[in-house]
């Protein structure tokens, strides 16, 4: 194992206490202890079994792991007390073993970290025990370990979420540390070497799984995509020969060998059984992709990155940290879970070539260098011992977990807020939750009764709220109170219209500033009007602070100028260069298109009957980007607009493209944008993106749209619903490439006062005025 460099001496002594010592006990807990602990010179050890040590000096070996738990704990614990008494930090890798010290006052007076790895009560049933009086045991001792720790270390934000939903941890006390791999042991080499200590062919197809050999690692699943993989070939397998090597132990080792058999596998699987770490790294040269296909339980992967170091990519299923695990190297390799078909296709896409470039991801593994987590790891220490600048720790309530525009915005404000600690917490998971777990940002799901959830806004007046609905919201503001209580934040900000009511009654019961932010214009044409005095008092009475997305927003607002303020929406802008995307009529297609949730009130219908009056029997095309989110209407409507497409004739000319998280390369295949409201919209994002995007625009005039756009000069209004106007500016802009030029470059400066730096110091403006009353 690679030794770390000699260091300065440390401001600070660390003892860690771990589980064993890799590799007399493997698994990735071990592995990641021991090579954490070498790139830390200043640390001593404390570990169960450990034949084989590098550095005795440093690490005290205890009992065996064969000898009876109590006498293991009894005898770990005084050795822990002993060796505790001169470190400045104690820092605890399995909760089992941290438990009787800190119950005994070990650790009185030092600060304790415990890393995370996983439900170690949980993981114990998916293996199979089936105690219900040990799970509840397993789970207690883990909550009074995790609650009482000074800080709490995950591997990702899906570990973290799982630490403050199930284990009720502070998420103030949890930092998510991605894990390093040995980038010298792992290391890209000559594949048709490789291939060779293995009798593998020189051009077959390799793929290689590295795991325990049980349920919950999937493994049994892999074999049935892998059976799908060799169908789809046939007989057209002599040029690339397709080979699956399994390597590992566990209980399943003879269920999985008589699925081989009994699926005709055997000329093309092989189950290695326990390997060597260096037969591991020639494992992973030798294949073209590494399939991690587990069920439950994933806190990283570590054979992500050991595979990645040596230049070969993984896919891996959607569960616990892994699609964090392969964030920034390409997301076709996550799959869904649980469901061969969809890992079977994933595979016949890598045997085509479908993958990325060795090269590439050994670059990408090298961000996780054992120095640079090492590093993390003393800073982490030293901010223990010391008062650092505190950020200010807002908590963020949002209603529903779709990526609809006010989640989008919610996600891209707090990415620019770098002053601010932020939590998340929604009424229901979703996927907004896995985006804003990709970008570091805490979350947790403190889920509402569906029933009241999805209580659509034209069921909810003065005097007509279901009593049901009433009394479920009721029982989650206090729930959402008393988590507040626990976690004690700064700052709420709630997101949404319904966040907003209990968000800010659960604020002000747990008696912590509130401010709400408006993404819905209080007025008659956009709720129904019993609702808008009811809406306009609650804002008027219960934050401390109120948001609104536009101009357009706060004219609709109950009258307040010192608590309101305007924030427009945070655009990231992608480009770098000023684009260059208009061109003559004849270099390419034109389409026109639209991109937003498909909903009546967006205007769909609008777009295509404007589309058909416009280009009839012509060649233009349209695109809808977008999907129904909330309920049977909207899915309805969707229905009817492609039955719309037929009715008009154009059926053949209108792709529906559903939603797309990517809207920028939707974007780059528009010849101009849309934006069809047939009501005042509140603000318009995507209107901003394609101004950002060099894409012309065509807007509904009123609301949000009127405010960004100039008519003429950075982009076309038409009277909101009036086909024949849209019509016209669908002509205009399909024949005037003058024009179109001349919108995209004054768009494009406009675009840019939608800047997060305007947006941030605006916001953190209002905080410190709501936090100074």
């Amino acid at each position: 194992m690679t030794q770390s460099p000699r260091r300065e001496p440390e401001p600070f002594n660390v003892l860690m206490i771990g589980l064993g010592w890799f590799p007399e006990q493997t698994g990735g807990l071990n592995r990641y202890f021991r090579e954490l602990f070498e790139y830390l010179p200043a640390a001593r050890a404390v570990v169960v079994g450990g034949q084989g040590l590098a550095d005795s000096d440093r690490v005290r070996t205890v009992s065996a792991h064969g000898r009876p738990l109590a006498i293991r704990l009894w005898a770990l614990t005084r050795v822990i007390r002993k060796e505790a008494r001169g470190a400045s930090i104690v820092d605890a890798h399995f909760a089992l073993y941290a438990f009787l010290p800190l119950l005994l006052g070990a650790f009185r007076g030092k600060p304790l970290v415990v890393h995370f790895q996983g439900p170690w009560a949980d993981e114990n049933v998916e293996s199979g025990d089936a105690s219900s009086w040990r799970l509840r045991l397993r789970r207690a001792l883990e909550r009074y370990v995790y609650r009482r720790a000074t800080l709490a270390v995950t591997l990702t934000g899906a570990f973290k979420q799982v630490l403050v939903e199930r284990y009720g941890v502070s998420p103030w006390r949890v930092k998510v540390l991605a894990p390093g791999v040995d980038l010298d042991r792992f290391a890209p080499g000559d594949r048709v070497t490789a291939r060779e200590r293995l009798s593998l062919p020189a051009s077959a197809f390799v793929v290689c799984c590295a795991r325990r050999l049980v349920p919950r690692m999937g493994l049994s699943l892999l074999l049935t995509a892998w059976a799908q993989l060799l169908a789809a070939d046939g007989d057209d397998t002599s040029a690339r020969p397709p080979h699956l090597l399994i390597a590992g132990t566990g209980k399943m080792s003879g269920a999985l060998s008589e699925q081989v058999a009994a699926s005709g596998l055997a000329e093309t699987v092989r189950l290695l059984g326990r390997i060597s770490d260096e037969e591991l790294a020639n494992l992973y040269r030798a294949a073209d992709v590494n399939v991690v296909p587990s069920l439950s339980c994933e806190g990283f992967g570590l054979v992500v990155l050991e595979a990645a170091a040596a230049g070969t990519p993984t896919i891996a299923t959607r569960v616990g940290g892994l699609p964090e695990a392969l964030a920034g190297l390409d997301a076709s390799l996550i799959v869904t879970p649980g469901d061969p078909d969809a890992l079977a296709e994933r595979l016949v896409a890598a045997e085509r070539g479908e993958l990325p470039d060795r090269y590439v991801t050994r670059e990408w593994a090298t961000r996780h260098s054992w120095n640079l987590v090492a590093e993390r790891h003393r800073a982490l220490y030293t901010g223990l011992l010391g008062e650092g600048p505190q950020k200010l720790r807002v908590v963020y309530v949002g209603h529903v977990a779709q990526l609809s525009g006010g989640e989008i915005a919610l996600a891209r404000l707090i990415d620019a807020l770098d002053d601010v600690d932020a939590h998340v917490i929604l009424a229901e998971d979703g996927p907004l939750v896995a985006r804003l777990l990709a970008s570091g940002v805490s979350v947790e799901v403190l889920p509402m009764r569906e029933r009241t959830r999805d209580l659509r806004k034209d069921r909810v007046a003065v005097g007509r709220v279901p009593i049901i609905a009433f009394l479920d919201t009721t029982t989650y503001t206090f729930r959402l109170a008393r988590r507040l209580r626990a976690i004690r934040p700064d700052l709420v900000h709630t997101n949404t219209l319904k966040a907003g009511i209990y968000g800010s009654l659960a604020a002000r019961l747990a008696r912590v500033p509130a401010v709400w932010h408006v993404r819905d214009r209080i007025a008659p044409d956009y709720l129904p009007r019993p609702a808008v005095p009811l809406i306009r008092a609650l804002i008027a009475t219960l934050p401390d602070g109120v948001v609104a997305n536009s101009q357009a927003t706060k004219r609709t607002l109950p009258s307040a100028p010192e608590r309101t303020r305007v924030i427009y929406s945070v655009i990231h802008d992608p480009i770098t260069q000023p684009p260059t995307r208009v061109t003559a009529a004849s270099d390419r297609p034109f389409v026109a298109g639209m991109i937003g949730r498909v909903a009546p009130w967006k205007g769909q219908h609008v777009f295509l009957e404007a589309f058909a009056q416009a280009f009839g029997g012509g060649t233009e095309a349209a695109v809808l980007v977008g999907d129904a989110m909330f309920g049977d209407a909207e899915a309805n409507y969707g229905v009817e607009l492609r039955e719309l497409t037929r009715r008009l004739g154009i059926a053949d000319r209108v792709e529906f493209r559903g939603f797309r998280e990517n809207v920028w390369a939707e974007l780059t295949a528009m010849s101009v944008c849309v934006h069809a409201s047939t009501v005042p919209e509140p603000f318009g994002q995507v209107i901003v993106e394609a101004m950002l995007a060099g894409v012309p625009v065509i807007a509904a005039a009123g609301g949000g749209p009127s405010e960004i756009l100039t008519d003429g000069l950075d982009g076309l209004l038409y009277p909101a619903g009036d086909v024949d106007a849209l019509a016209e500016a669908l002509r205009r802009l399909r024949t005037d490439i003058a024009l179109r030029k001349h919108l995209v470059a004054n768009a494009r400066v406009r675009a840019q006062q939608f800047s997060s730096g305007a947006s941030e110091a605006a916001l953190m403006s209002l905080y410190r005025s709501v936090l100074r009353k």
